[in-house]
């Protein structure tokens, strides 16, 4: 695939691409980019509708000009403690961002989950977190109450009595039940609608679909979350270790 940074002239179709309302992957294929490119800088240059280029190429130029050199030493120096490759740990958290944020999350909950999805413990407390992404408390705060209220974090208290946030494998289980579950109200509202506007109207036989459609897309989550479970359970094992990645688990899934 291509590398290297992206030109004015690209950003400028990118604009023109979203302008005209093309999907992320139609505008990678006419720059001959990878996807997850144009995703990214949409995404941390104003989203699809606050995207200009021109602004964009000098924002990137400016991030490139505060990014600090290499430190001298070779490729130890570029080693965090835990001995991986920093600037790739670096890369990675940005894509995963990125993805999160298309996925519908704001920019300071889709970087406080991929700090915490990326940590080895799997729970930071507010401070910890604060002082990763160099922001301030309030900003945790109001990131960490919206991620709670979506399910995708629980509260936890050290033995210090301190608030630890913490991402688990349950927690993916329960935010896509919830999510499925999300779906009832709109049902029960779509046929109270049909009760109302009665049911051998147009109005009526359109709201029943959608509560019809809605019932099977939740019943359907449901039963799937159910049997991938023991998945979330499950742990890589030799066996599974040279099965390429994206495979393993759906191999698990359908056995």
């Amino acid at each position: 695939m291509p590398g290297g940074r992206l030109s004015q002239q690209e950003r400028q179709q990118i604009a023109l691409g979203l302008a005209d309302s093309l999907p992320y992957a139609e505008i990678a294929r006419r720059l001959d980019r990878p996807t997850s490119t144009v995703t990214r800088e949409v995404m941390r240059n104003g989203g699809p509708t606050g995207y200009r280029a021109d602004l964009a190429h000098h924002a990137t130029e400016r991030r490139a000009h505060r990014r600090k050199p290499a430190p001298s030493g070779g490729a130890e120096a570029a080693r965090r403690p835990d001995g991986r490759d920093a600037q790739a740990v670096v890369d990675y958290e940005e894509a995963f961002t990125t993805v999160l944020m298309a996925s519908g999350l704001n920019k300071m909950a889709a970087r406080v989950l991929t700090n915490l999805f990326l940590t080895d413990s799997g729970s930071l407390t507010a401070s910890e977190l604060a002082q990763r992404l160099q922001v301030s408390p309030a900003s945790i705060s109001k990131a960490i109450t919206f991620l709670e209220s979506q399910s995708l974090v629980r509260r936890e208290r050290d033995e210090r009595r301190r608030d630890r946030y913490v991402v688990d494998d349950e927690l993916f289980y329960q935010a896509t039940i919830a999510s499925a579950r999300a779906n009832d109200h709109l049902v029960a509202l779509a046929r109270q609608g049909v009760a109302l506007l009665g049911a051998h109207t147009p109005a009526a036989a359109r709201l029943e679909n959608i509560a019809r459609f809605l019932d099977f897309i939740s019943e359907s989550i449901t039963r799937a979350a159910e049997q991938a479970r023991e998945v979330l359970r499950s742990r890589p094992s030799t066996a599974t270790s040279d099965v390429p990645p994206g495979h393993s688990d759906q191999a698990a899934i359908r056995s």
